[in-house]
């Protein structure tokens, strides 16, 4: 099987990676599918629609390196550590996932070696890189979410989440709201050790500085909302950045 990641843009010096833990929906054809239909994998439980368009464009206009997962997040979740209960979900939003029932600790552990840990170990390896060099680094992860969960609709047009560092998270929040959006804090989702993975393990145990975003995937669906979303990013990462190192001390 092909590697389970992608990477994208060029490392233009600054101090982004940017990571998409849901950008895929690639399923190994050992899998037949899971047991869904084409339209089913499609939809916001297959992956995180629209993050592949936005988390490209705006590699290219930081520049900087997106390391992107390519196989959809029901065969195994790559923002979940092995063994979390939702890492390989049996349902998603009230859908049965056939092909995710009576798994054997063998087939477990073969999604979890060939998806889920090269991944991260791509991840890692270009954390070290940076580190080797002494380079201030923030890690971004990109995500995106359903306007409505279980009828629920959700106002936010983008959240950032954070877990034991908040200070980033505080600065993008404010640049968010200047610029007339609703911005979820910990909305729709709240980070935390146990409900993410990669943010805790690549960021939090490093101390690195970083940022969870997510946007609504209405917004991100077509290529003109991707672009707009990319502009947007490329212009306020960089601010917020500035900001952070002005007010910490870091420098940028």
């Amino acid at each position: 099987m092909a590697d389970s990641f992608v990477v994208h843009g060029r490392d233009g010096g600054g101090p982004f990676l940017l990571v998409s833990d849901h950008a895929g929906q690639a399923i190994p054809p050992d899998l037949a599918g899971l047991g869904l239909s084409e339209a089913e994998r499609a939809r916001h439980i297959g992956w995180d629609i629209g993050i592949d368009g936005m988390g490209r464009a705006l590699a290219e206009l930081l520049p900087a390196v997106l390391i992107e997962q390519i196989y959809s997040r029901l065969v195994i979740d790559c923002n979940r550590a092995p063994g979390h209960p939702t890492s390989i979900v049996r349902v998603s939003d009230e859908t049965p996932v056939p092909g995710n029932h009576d798994l054997s600790d063998q087939q477990v552990a073969w999604r979890q070696q060939v998806i889920l840990h090269p991944y991260h170990a791509r991840i890692a390896r270009a954390l070290d890189e940076r580190q080797a060099q002494n380079r201030p680094t923030v890690l971004v992860a990109l995500h995106s979410f359903t306007p409505s969960m279980r009828g629920k609709a959700r106002p936010w047009q983008a959240g950032i989440l954070h877990n034991r560092d908040s200070r980033l998270a505080q600065i993008m929040l404010d640049l968010l709201r200047a610029e007339g959006l609703t911005v979820g804090d910990n909305e729709p989702y709240a980070l935390t050790d146990t409900s993410d993975y990669t943010v805790p393990l690549h960021a939090e145990k490093r101390g690195l500085p970083y940022l969870e975003i997510e946007i609504r995937q209405d917004l991100i669906a077509t290529p003109a909302g991707q672009a707009e979303w990319a502009q947007r990013l490329a212009r306020l990462l960089p601010a917020a950045w500035q900001q952070f190192c002005h007010v910490y001390g870091e420098q940028p």
